[in-house]
């Protein structure tokens, strides 16, 4: 009895900090889907990726927040509908809402077949025959377990890595979401094999007691072989 008082506890809590959350209520106002918007605002206000015309590929877009933002950021007058100067796909395990002016694949990144429908998904606009900025907020259920976690972490980080390699411009970017822990520094260490400038960063719209950071990758440092 102790440990379910104990959880309802920490959900009261918990849900009480997430309603009274400055970006929940912003993104509610702004009319954002969650407030992980921000996260991506932040890295994109800082770095300058995403840019009117670009090709934006965007991974693990469920709710779809990312993609409010990147369709936002190429619309002529910033709005969330209408005109859009350049193109975004975003691609997920689970169905989205649609956004409008997004093309949305529902599919696993992990599976070839998937990676195989975003990549003919690409090659059919010859306007956009490679990208610009490929985001990646893709994170696999942990098991507590930790050894098999980073396994999982890491190998979503390299599917987006190589994805990259194949498909970004020499001056692309990649923007991966990421854990402290061990699957951090040989990520890291793989990040600045590929890219000629890379940046930690931490928005502060990232709670402050989570583990979760982010790898910024900008400019292409090899061809795949």
């Amino acid at each position: 009895m102790k440990v379910k008082t104990q959880s309802k506890k920490v959900n009261k809590a918990w849900l009480n900090d997430h309603v009274n959350d400055t970006y929940v209520k912003l993104a509610q106002r702004e009319g954002y889907r969650a407030r992980a918007a921000y996260k991506l605002k932040e890295i994109d206000d800082t770095f300058g990726l995403i840019r009117p015309g670009d090709c934006v590929v965007d991974l693990g877009s469920v709710p779809g927040a990312w993609s409010q933002y990147a369709r936002r950021k190429l619309s002529p007058a910033g709005a969330a509908a209408g005109a859009l100067n350049g193109r975004i796909v975003a691609l997920d395990i689970l169905p989205m809402v649609p956004v409008e002016g997004v093309v949305f694949i529902q599919g696993d990144f992990r599976e070839p077949e998937v990676l195989q429908i975003l990549e003919q998904t690409l090659a059919a606009d010859q306007g956009f025959t490679k990208v610009d900025v490929v985001i990646s907020d893709m994170a696999p259920n942990l098991s507590g377990i930790e050894s098999a976690d980073a396994a999982r972490i890491a190998h979503l980080v390299e599917l987006a890595v190589d994805f990259s390699l194949l498909h970004l411009k020499p001056e692309g970017a990649l923007v991966v979401k990421l854990f402290h822990g061990g699957a951090y520094s040989p990520l890291v260490k793989l990040f600045k094999e590929t890219f000629k400038v890379v940046k930690p960063f931490k928005p502060k719209a990232s709670r402050s007691e989570s583990s979760e950071t982010f790898l910024i990758g900008m400019g292409l440092k090899k061809s795949p072989a």
